[in-house]
């Protein structure tokens, strides 16, 4: 769970009466941003034919279900949907290799994300994600969007992994945002959670990788295009 601390500072530094302007905006990456899943399926694929050759090749449907939680547990489902017995620590690295050369091939923005972020330039935008935090700078840069984002933290950027909500109580530190002035974006449960877990809003995508999750974990409100995002501030 987050440090005490850090829910303590945020506490000491703003004490705002409701309704605060929201001045930090807090995205999810994938299936909120990009949409990846086609360079993971591609990435997973080439390490299962490579440690087990035998293995039978994933199609693209059933790895989408298995990303939101980290590149380990990617791989942990997609290893036990092929039928594989191999450790994760020794597959993580092939794994990495393979998606390291294909982060871009087909990975793109959700259709109304460039001028979802063009609208909100008023605002502090950020990117928390469980993908690893190099891997999402590259894709945000090579998709030309990198510079809105006053930061982009992934896995290796801070201990704590959503659905801990470590990492975002650390980020409304760093860009001085109250819980009451922070929105949490995203597609799936695990951002929902990460957002109670802070005390901050939260706006659930009906696209992406898990918009069903959210049927069990309702968001505070939802867009079907980030572009909505903007009118509920």
């Amino acid at each position: 769970m987050a440090r005490p601390g850090l829910r303590e500072q945020l506490r000491r530094e703003r004490t705002l009466s409701p309704p605060a302007q929201t001045r930090l905006i807090v995205f999810d990456l994938d299936g909120t941003l990009v949409d990846s899943s086609r360079d993971l399926a591609t990435a997973v694929n080439r390490t299962l034919a490579r440690i087990a050759p035998a293995a039978p090749e994933l199609p693209e449907p059933q790895v989408r279900r298995f990303i939101g939680d980290g590149a380990a547990q990617l791989l942990v489902r997609s290893l036990e949907a092929a039928g594989v017995s191999a450790r994760v620590e020794d597959v993580l690295p092939v794994f990495l290799e393979y998606y390291r050369g294909c982060l871009l091939d087909t990975t793109r923005l959700y259709p109304g994300v460039e001028p979802a972020l063009e609208s909100l330039a008023d605002r502090q935008l950020a990117v928390l994600t469980n993908k690893p935090g190099e891997m999402s700078r590259t894709i945000l840069a090579g998709l030309g969007v990198a510079q809105r984002f006053a930061r982009i933290w992934g896995g290796g950027d801070v201990a704590a992994r959503k659905p801990d909500p470590g990492g975002l109580l650390k980020l409304m530190v760093e860009l001085d945002a109250a819980p009451a002035e922070t929105v949490l974006v995203g597609d799936s449960a695990v951002d929902v959670l990460t957002g109670r877990a802070a005390g901050v809003r939260t706006i659930g995508v009906g696209y992406g990788l898990s918009p069903e999750s959210l049927r069990e974990h309702p968001p505070d409100a939802r867009v079907d295009d980030l572009r909505g995002v903007r009118a509920l501030l």
